[in-house]
């Protein structure tokens, strides 16, 4: 059931505004009504990738086929690129599987992301996503591979490299990690599919889905998707990816009223800058809007 056709228009118009190309589906996890944006466009996932993983791992482990509690070790040659979590640490960590994954989600840690695929298994990863149904969603590689295919592809050294070249002719087309027919995508239907999966108990058994929701809940960024909620009373729960030129969020927004909305909002933007407030703001501006037109019946 669709809904906020004049909606549509003024999300467009912001997406417009911003400098982006955005693509955007919001869905009311309760009544099925949704607004649609280029929703069954082909995205590049980034670090929404790790969602994907997350389901992957919480079923295997259901499954008996892996421990989540097991310990792994992470010395200081296997950190990767990343500003965040275990990637910036310079000593041997140990820590449990589950608890590398909510980093993963919490602070979208590179390098805990690719201990838990190590252990999960890319083929398991892409397996999950098509017995949910999600058959336009694929990983083609983890963390490290992302990283490496950039660094490759614009000849380049190292990250601070590879952005100082971006404004180079030909570099940006260059980089297949922005490709979607080439890179981990999926589109923005799928990710709120699996979202809903996740918030209705099906994308996993219920005691495994609600870790899933407790720590896409703890995520720390509150510059895009959540700034289009600032109220106390609502939660806002979800997962960002950042490349040269993308900025995604998905997740879940939950009212005081039992209202809950799954959002996922992706944006390619014109500029090449790390830095890019305004993209960051559409995505919650562009996700307020949806919702606004679900809670308002159209």
């Amino acid at each position: 059931m669709s809904a906020g056709t004049g909606a549509v228009g003024r999300i467009e118009a912001e997406f417009r505004d911003a400098g982006v190309h955005g693509r955007l589906h919001a869905l009311d996890l309760d009544s099925g009504a949704e607004v649609a944006a280029g929703a069954d466009e082909a995205v590049v996932l980034a670090s929404v990738f790790k969602v994907p993983l997350l389901v992957a791992f919480f079923r295997r482990a259901a499954a008996g086929e892996l421990d989540a509690r097991a310990q792994v070790v992470l010395p200081p040659e296997a950190r990767i690129a990343g500003a965040t979590g275990t990637s910036v640490l310079l000593d041997e960590v140990r820590m449990s599987l589950r608890d590398l994954a909510c980093l993963m989600i919490t602070v979208s840690d590179n390098t805990a992301a690719d201990a838990v695929m190590d252990h999960v298994g890319l083929d398991h990863v892409n397996r999950a996503m098509a017995e949910l149904g999600l058959d336009r969603t694929r990983i083609v590689g983890n963390a490290r591979d992302l990283h490496a295919s950039m660094l490759a592809d614009a000849g380049a050294d190292d990250a601070a490299a590879l952005w100082a070249r971006l404004g180079e002719p030909g570099v940006l087309a260059r980089l297949s990690a922005l490709d979607p027919a080439l890179a981990t995508r999926g589109t923005p239907r799928e990710m709120t599919r699996l979202l809903a999966a996740v918030w209705r108990d099906e994308a996993a058994p219920p005691d495994a889905c609600a870790l899933m929701r407790r720590m896409l809940g703890l995520q720390v960024w509150p510059h895009r998707l959540a700034s289009g909620f600032p109220y106390d009373d609502v939660v806002v729960s979800g997962k960002t990816g950042t490349l040269p030129t993308v900025r995604n969020e998905i997740g879940v927004v939950e009212y005081p009223d039992g209202g809950r909305y799954a959002v996922a909002v992706f944006t390619r933007s014109r500029s090449t800058a790390s830095a890019q407030p305004r993209a960051d703001a559409v995505i919650g501006t562009a996700a307020r809007l949806a919702v606004q037109a679900l809670r308002a019946g159209g």
